[in-house]
């Protein structure tokens, strides 16, 4: 498993890691898998398309509900983990592993910083 404290995480549930290529893969926390409860269907983004940070960006369906996952920060997609089309309960079996949504190239990486950290994120849970 990732080590989350090295993770940074959105408001709106997304965790995301720096790779050593200088993308960011994303996917969404425990927290939001469990709310969500069984995925179903993985709508994914458009790969090599722009999109702004905090836009939807992608779909999730679940056995309860649909659900937008937002753009952590600004950048273009580069990468879809398509095992999740046929394997949509990754995201609940390894949330921050083989459950990952998608990877992109930052607009600009200093972005990263508005990011929370674990325990702010934790912290934002209980408020």
């Amino acid at each position: 498993m990732t080590d989350l404290e090295k993770l940074k995480y959105a408001t709106t549930h997304e965790w995301v890691r720096l790779e050593e290529s200088g993308e960011l893969m994303v996917g969404i926390s425990e927290h939001a898998q469990n709310l969500l409860g069984d995925v179903v269907f993985v709508e994914f983004p458009e790969l090599g398309k722009y999109i702004k940070g905090n836009e939807g960006c992608m779909l999730l369906e679940s056995v309860k509900a649909a659900s937008d996952i937002y753009m952590p920060v600004s950048g273009k997609i580069t990468a879809l983990n398509i095992a999740l089309e046929d394997e949509p309960e990754l995201i609940n079996q390894d949330a921050y592993g083989a459950g990952w949504l998608f990877k992109l190239a930052p607009e600009n990486t200093i972005d990263i910083e508005t990011l929370m950290s674990l325990t702010e994120y934790e912290e934002s849970l209980n408020e």
